[in-house]
């Protein structure tokens, strides 16, 4: 045979994955672990696989055919895949084969019994475990028997679960090959699996032992509960006895039977805590050999004759792989421990990133960030450690989201993890003495700081035009100093910190004093110069342009025609066309920057992406009126009126209070100059937020022209490949003209892996994905909890929207979504209320909320799986819960 189709294992090691799939290229890196027992055996190739798939009749028809399957077609899947299996499982084994298996076998012993396992190129892989997707067969005797059993291995590549994990990762079932591992078999006291990482913390330096007795099978398939150890530092902290009273057992002649447990023995613990502890420590050996956690498959047994002689005999391994789930920890050059806060729950974007927008980001925020799975993290640990500043951390992490402090009180109430440091000595008071003077409240400091922000953003247009090349690499860095400057302009902090003041103050003593919650949400209707509310009212001034232009109409939803590249240049063919893209075009001038996502600058801005916007346009044409923006702002700011009036009366009727400062009329005095200072100032939140886009749509048009440039001259095969490089490396690119293909290609496929993690709010340097909790009783049962930001009761249907351009609304929908950042504000004229898994009192979800007077609870854990699209539900934006009501 010119071709390899059956090797030893101890003559491959994890590089071999496309010789002998992943399960087996483990197996021989595990074998070649100093004092790791692994089975004795062998692996029958891909080749092998290749070579008779070479001569399965209909293979190519079929596999062509479920390349084109919907994964969510079942039953077309089923069909396919036992077709599948059937071909595979009829194409004989061509004779220099067998007897290169015979070979093999005889090696292993005559009449060894053996386990027989699948070892796909796609499984055990540090992306996808692939775990349990394709056959093992246990205790097969004889070469006849092993022959058949590689053959349904083989065939396994096709089984239902195993193609439809395929479909859902995107993987092409053409590229993916067999290979099959023998092994002599096992026969073991007890069995189990080792995580070395806590599989639902996420813990590193907690190790995990599930155990039972006999073959793992028992536990694997459910038929029992096994015995849990937790170890840490090399002792069990932690263990579960579980009954055992059913096991599984090899049969001399082949198979397995399951057997009652004694009843004595079912108690009984599967391994000692010494074992245990020894059991980890070969796990730890492993995870180093192997560089990340892993989830390993032991069993305990006499020292099997077919192995060689070595450390911790006892224990046999039989199959290592990654996991897959953890969440990534940030790198760090220390060991120290570190407690980091998600960045995207504070912006509400909890999408993993591109490269190239971390990178962005992080040049341009005012804080150093650190980058874990695709998203960003601050380090909250110097701020933990000292006493005031821990405390000032605490009260501003939970009023914007309490489960981010419950977290962070968890981590701090182990007493261990974070060190207490003393206070920094008190800086030199400024030569005036004390603080600087409050903010005075005069909407000309708004005006003229929108009118600086302007002015600079103009600048940055003009003078990056000129730039290309290197040239425009250092001038970008330029230009983001200037963008911290201007984020970190102290008059504009000031003017953000006295509207959310004022709000605080406005919700805890209006409650304090009549009783009143969440009044500020009402009193903060219509509030001027709010540049992100602005941008949902327009957009129902475009709808009233196109209205009555029913050519229009008819091409908007006719979504075949809607291309981005050639939308807005086919719309002026229509009647009425020209004024609708007049209307459109106005909009984009002012808010085309803007997009879901919108901190990554890779991803597509409404300019780029016109049609995004078509699906709500559309919404608004047949929900509203016309003139309905003019109208829901007048509303609202009569509203606001009317509460201001009403609690400053209710103020001024109330008695003098020994306990109290103030009579009703000094309280009301004090409540009309809050009023009028987050009317002032509140809008304004929204501003800097708009200026950091307008600033990255800039650096964006610049870097993509620079992209095309290293398109047409053969360095890149795509703009879009720059999205998958930081800054410093497309800076290089643009100086060498080289770039690395193969380094661009990982990175689009850890991309793909990330995407599916979901972000914790608090991370340990451990490793441990932190759960905060709302710890309140006053809810109904079944009520889902979250916080409160936006007042008012309301029922409606559930709207669950992932994507904001395949929303379809109705007039009073409550819209439920992971996260709502700035572009999803023209989806709030169109509802109800509003539910999202992640937010805060001051994040804009909330702010924009307040300002339409929309009932919202955001924070509200897994409430896009928790509620169904379609299910009516009652959300209650005072008190923070939403009811399921059918």
């Amino acid at each position: 045979m010119s071709e390899q189709y059956v090797v030893g294992l101890r003559e491959v090691d994890e590089t071999d994955i496309a010789l002998v799939g992943g399960k087996g290229a483990h197996l021989g890196g595990l074998a070649r672990i100093e004092g790791v027992r692994v089975p004795a055996g062998f692996c029958v190739t891909t080749g092998a696989f290749r070579r008779v798939m070479a001569d399965a009749p209909m293979l190519d028809e079929r596999l062509e055919q479920l390349s084109r399957t919907d994964p969510d077609d079942r039953e077309a899947i089923r069909t396919l895949s036992a077709e599948l299996r059937g071909i595979v499982e009829g194409v004989g084994v061509p004779e220099d084969l067998v007897a290169g298996i015979g070979r093999a076998l005889s090696d292993l012993g005559d009449g060894a019994a053996c386990a027989v396992r699948s070892s796909a190129t796609a499984e055990d892989l540090p992306t996808a475990s692939f775990a349990g997707q394709q056959d093992t067969y246990l205790n097969i005797v004889g070469p006849g028997a092993i022959l058949e059993h590689i053959s349904r291995c083989w065939a396994s590549l096709f089984s239902e679960r195993a193609v439809t994990y395929r479909q859902r990762a995107g993987i092409d079932h053409r590229t993916v090959d067999m290979a099959v591992v023998v092994q002599r078999m096992v026969r073991p006291e007890s069995s189990g699996v080792l995580f070395t990482a806590d599989p639902v913390t996420g813990n590193r330096k907690v190790a995990t032992v599930d155990a039972g007795f006999g073959l793992g099978e028992a536990l694997v398939s459910g038929l029992v509960n096994p015995d849990v150890f937790r170890v840490r530092d090399g002792e069990v902290v932690e263990r579960t006895i579980a009954a055992k009273q059913r096991a599984v057992y090899a049969l001399p002649g082949g198979g397995t039977e399951e057997v009652t447990v004694d009843a004595p023995r079912q108690e009984q613990p599967a391994l000692t805590d010494a074992q245990v502890v020894r059991l980890v420590g070969l796990g730890r050996r492993i995870e180093a050999h192997f560089g990340r956690p892993q989830d390993i498959e032991w069993c305990l047994a006499d020292t099997d004759p077919g192995t060689d002689p070595g450390t911790d005999a006892e224990f046999q391994i039989v199959q290592s792989r990654p996991i897959t789930t953890l969440f990534p920890v940030p790198e760090r050059d220390d060991q120290e421990n570190h407690v980091y806060l998600s960045v995207g729950h504070q912006q509400m974007m909890t999408d993993a990133m591109r490269p190239l927008g971390i990178s962005v980001w992080q040049h341009t925020a005012m804080a150093p960030m650190h980058e874990a799975g695709g998203r960003l993290f601050v380090d909250a640990t110097p701020r933990l450690a000292a006493p005031t500043s821990r405390a000032g951390l605490l009260d501003i992490v939970g009023r914007g989201d309490p489960l981010i402090r419950d977290a962070l009180e968890t981590v701090l109430d182990r007493g261990d993890f974070v060190p207490t440091l003393p206070d920094p000595a008190p800086a030199t008071p400024p030569a005036g003495g004390g603080p600087p003077a409050p903010i005075e409240t005069d909407p000309a400091v708004v005006t003229g700081l929108i009118g600086r922000s302007q002015e600079s953003i103009s600048a940055l247009e003009r003078d990056i035009r000129t730039r290309t090349g290197p040239a425009l690499f250092d001038f970008l860095l330029d230009a983001f100093e200037e963008h911290k400057r201007a984020l970190g302009d102290r008059l504009s902090m000031q003017a953000i910190m006295a509207g959310m003041e004022a709000t605080w103050w406005l919700n805890d003593k209006l409650y304090e004093w009549l009783g009143e919650k969440n009044a500020a949400d009402t009193l903060t209707l219509s509030a001027p110069g709010n540049i992100t509310s602005e941008m949902g009212l327009a957009l129902l001034d475009v709808a009233d342009v196109i209205r009555p232009l029913p050519e229009v109409l008819a091409f908007l939803q006719d979504t075949g025609q809607l291309a981005d590249d050639t939308f807005l240049d086919e719309l002026p063919k229509r009647p009425g066309g020209p004024e609708a893209r007049a209307a459109i075009d106005a909009y984009l001038d002012r808010y085309g920057m803007r997009c879901v996502g919108e901190i990554d600058i890779t991803r597509p801005r409404w300019r780029e992406r016109p049609t995004t916007l078509v699906p709500v346009i559309l919404d608004n044409v047949r929900n509203f009126e016309p003139g309905a923006a003019a109208r829901r702002f007048e509303e609202g700011l009569e509203k606001a009126r009317q509460k201001e009036a009403d609690v400053l009366s209710r103020l001024r009727a109330l008695p003098a209070d020994a306990h109290s400062v103030g009579d009703g009329d000094a309280k009301a005095d004090e409540t009309r100059r809050m009023i009028e200072r987050v009317r002032t100032f509140i809008g304004y939140r929204e501003y800097p937020k708009y200026g950091i886009i307008r600033r990255y749509f800039i650096y964006k048009r610049a870097l993509l022209e620079e992209a095309g440039r290293l398109v047409r001259a053969g360095v890149l095969d795509d703009t879009e490949d720059i999205y998958y490089l930081t800054f410093e490396e497309l800076h290089d690119v643009a100086r060498t003209n080289r770039a690395d293909g193969r380094l661009i290609q990982q990175r689009r496929d850890d991309f793909r892996t990330y995407q599916s993690l979901t972000p914790p709010r608090v991370l340990t340097s451990d490793g441990e994905a932190v759960r905060g909790t709302y710890r309140r009783e006053d809810v109904p049962d079944g009520a889902l909890i979250g916080l409160p930001v936006s007042a008012g009761t309301v029922e409606g249907r559930a709207r669950v929207v992932l994507d904001m351009a395949e929303a379809d609304l109705e007039a009073g929908d409550i819209l439920v979504t992971a996260y709502t950042d700035p572009s999803w504000s023209p989806l709030f004229v169109a509802v109800a209320g509003l539910v999202t898994e992640v937010g805060g009192l001051m994040t804009h979800g909330a702010v924009i909320a307040r300002e339409y007077g929309l009932p919202a609870v955001v924070g509200v854990d897994g409430a896009t799986r928790l509620i169904r699209d379609g299910q009516r539900i009652r959300v209650h934006g005072a008190d923070g819960y939403v009811e399921i009501l059918e």
